[in-house]
């Protein structure tokens, strides 16, 4: 039967906050700090090390390039809608003569309160115009729009 190596023991100096996180680390794992620091250094050591930190890097600007793209279309569906709603307001609603703009301001101030609560109901509500909108939805030309 071969022999079998004994492990060589180091000496290391840590900073007391990485110490801290060792030795919790190996708390919650049920294992031992020696051998958690042995395979963080073999990770470190280790050939495809870089290969796996690019990975890792390239997984999370993908999930952040999904995410910039999820905010760029929901901007885009913010601003198409802001732009109808106030193309169809302007189209729609005449001037009114100066005795009756003056009801008409105190009417809408009413109007508003009322929106934002509308509105603050449907955000408690969880569900989202943004939500309600396919992703998959092609873009349609501008004719279609007007």
């Amino acid at each position: 039967m071969p022999p079998t190596k004994k492990k060589v023991q180091i000496s290391v100096y840590l900073d007391p906050a990485v110490m801290a996180a060792l030795r919790e680390y190996a708390a919650r794992r049920d294992r031992s700090q020696s051998l958690i620091a042995e395979a963080a250094i073999t990770s470190f050591l280790s050939p495809d090390a870089d290969a796996q930190r690019e990975a890792a890097i390239s997984r999370r600007l993908d999930r952040i390039d999904r995410r910039i793209a999820r905010l760029e279309r929901d901007a885009g569906i913010s601003i198409e809608t802001l732009a109808v709603f106030i193309r169809f307001w302007l189209a729609t609603t005449p001037a009114l003569p100066e005795p009756m703009a003056q009801a008409t301001r105190a009417k809408a101030s009413e109007r508003y309160e009322a929106f934002v609560a509308a509105l603050g109901r449907r955000l408690a509500k969880g569900t989202t115009l943004r939500q309600e909108i396919p992703e998959d939805v092609a873009p349609s030309s501008d004719a279609e729009r007007q």
